[in-house]
């Protein structure tokens, strides 16, 4: 097993800061002293400019940043965080397929999980939803709306090519706003392109469940970004949240539903599960799910236990009032590089500082070189706002080379129509053909159930410790009714002849072990 004298868990902005800032203390010593960065992704993903790839304004490698070259002196392992044993100071990740479940031992755990996507508070919302999450989130999105441009080129039916053209974002806040805006100019400007779809119209709807968007800046520049959307031509639904959800409806709690085949979601974040179990088995304070912490950003009444970013409750003195950091980029970032600080001086037995910032202000863009920014308490909007917007997020991004070919780029979008070549992500598996040599394992007793499967034709094995061994035979489905009350496999499964299998993983093993039911038990 790997141990290492700090591990830093993920690889948002307080992760990747955190990290930056402990390797540029400690040098080449980060080595000697073994600190390690786990990431789910090898780069550090410009979350701000996200909309922008939607647009096709940046192209998705602008916007992210290689761990290995932001983090020097600092060892980045790729993977997810599955479970933490405190006591035994191990976690767990996984590193993909022929990684499950790899231990790693740590002195010092600092917990940057950030926040998942949780889209089942409105039904359909997850199987119909475009979430903007990351850069294949992002990408995904560009695709699909080509596509809808593509299709609505294809059909003559005025009521099929409205539904393709009407786009509906849930959530008025800055990601929402944004990439509303940028849906609408890709749209706008892609037309052209389509003769066919010269008179068609291009229907974009926000729908917000506040009296006004953009609620964490100042009631005037939120005011100036819905009516600027609206002057565009973009709709916006104030006091209005969606109650459901379908692959061509989207209902809405007040009013007629609207037909719509896609639908973005900036809405449904939720702790990570994996704090919420580490919260539940320490007995930790976590309001709204982020854990408390001191203003050094160390865990109450657990030594070597730090906690930063969005999964964190930071204390915060905001002109004389306490309050908890939000969970922003800004407040990231500097939550990142005092970790990294305090954890330095704390490796070198030296006293932890207490987080101290003064807020800068926030920016949104809101399309056709429009934004509103507050900036050291003043407003700024228009024209002028998305120069400071484009200047200040220039300067912000990591990276010589990328703030070269964002300049590029941004030059580009100036005098060029954007970009519509079709780049579609590979889909996710819905699920797969396995095949077993006879001796192979399939699963090992021991190791976490994140899978079902079907067993289509062979014979599997199963080894159960105390019990007689057992044949499985075709037609058998595997899943967590072998499972221990922890998720662990209590037995093994070896194929005893040539096998072949189905495998259902990601989403469809959630839902399959949520809600069915079938096929024998092993």
């Amino acid at each position: 097993m790997k141990t290492y004298d700090v591990v830093i868990a993920g690889g948002g902005f307080a992760g990747a800061y955190c990290a930056r800032t402990l390797g540029r203390a400690l040098g080449h010593e980060a080595g000697r002293r073994r600190v390690a960065l786990i990431a789910e992704r090898n780069v550090l993903v410009f979350q701000p400019m996200l909309a922008e790839v939607v647009g096709s304004a940046l192209t998705p490698t602008d916007v992210v940043n290689p761990l290995r070259q932001f983090c020097r002196h600092v060892t980045v392992l790729q993977g997810s965080v599955q479970r933490i044993d405190w006591g035994a100071k191990q976690l767990y990740v996984d590193g993909g397929r022929f990684t499950r479940d790899q231990p790693l031992g740590f002195g010092q755990l600092v917990l940057a999980l950030g926040s998942v996507t949780n889209l089942t508070a409105v039904p359909g919302l997850a199987e119909y939803g475009w979430p903007m999450k990351n850069v294949a989130d992002a990408m995904r999105l560009r695709s699909a709306l080509i596509n809808r441009l593509e299709e609505a080129n294809l059909v003559e039916d005025p009521a099929a090519r409205a539904r393709l053209l009407t786009i509906v974002v849930v959530g008025g806040g800055y990601t929402g706003a944004e990439t509303a805006g940028q849906i609408f100019d890709l749209l706008r400007q892609a037309r052209r392109l389509y003769p066919a779809l010269a008179s068609a119209p291009i229907r974009v709807v926000l729908v917000h469940s506040q009296a006004e968007l953009l609620p964490d800046i100042a009631a005037d520049l939120g005011r100036y970004a819905r009516e600027s959307l609206q002057r565009r031509g973009i709709e916006v639904r104030l006091n209005t949240k969606v109650t459901a959800v379908t692959a061509r409806r989207v209902s809405f709690s007040d009013g007629p539903a609207l037909e719509a085949h896609t639908v973005v979601t900036t809405i449904g974040t939720a702790p990570a599960p994996i704090m919420a179990a580490l919260c539940a088995e320490l007995k930790l304070a976590a309001p709204r799910g982020r854990v408390a912490v001191e203003p050094t950003l160390q865990v109450p009444g657990q030594a070597g236990l730090w906690a930063i970013g969005d999964c964190a409750a930071v204390p915060w003195a905001d002109r004389g009032e306490i309050k908890t950091a939000p969970p922003t980029a800004q407040f990231a970032v500097r939550q990142g590089e005092q970790a990294g600080a305090n954890l330095a001086r704390a490796l070198r037995g030296a006293a932890p500082r207490p987080f101290r910032y003064t807020y800068r202000g926030q920016l949104a863009a809101i399309g056709e070189r429009e934004a509103v920014a507050e900036v050291m308490g003043l407003h700024f909007h228009g024209f002028i706002a998305w120069w400071l917007w484009r200047t200040i997020y220039l300067s912000k991004l990591p990276g010589t080379l990328r703030k070269l070919r964002v300049m590029v780029d941004w030059t580009f979008d100036l005098f060029f129509p954007r970009d519509i070549s079709l780049l579609v992500p590979p889909p996710d598996e819905v699920m797969r053909a396995i095949h077993l040599e006879t001796a192979e394992i399939l699963v090992e007793a021991g190791s976490t159930s994140r899978a079902i499967y079907y067993l289509r034709r062979g014979t599997l094995t199963l080894s159960v410790p105390g019990e007689p061994e057992r044949a499985l035979r075709a037609g058998s489905v595997i899943d967590d009714a072998l499972a221990d009350e922890t998720g662990k496999w209590r037995g093994t499964l070896i194929a005893a002849e040539h096998s072949d299998l189905v495998v259902f993983r990601g989403r469809s093993y959630e839902l399959l072990s949520r809600e069915l039911k079938i096929g024998p038990r092993p």
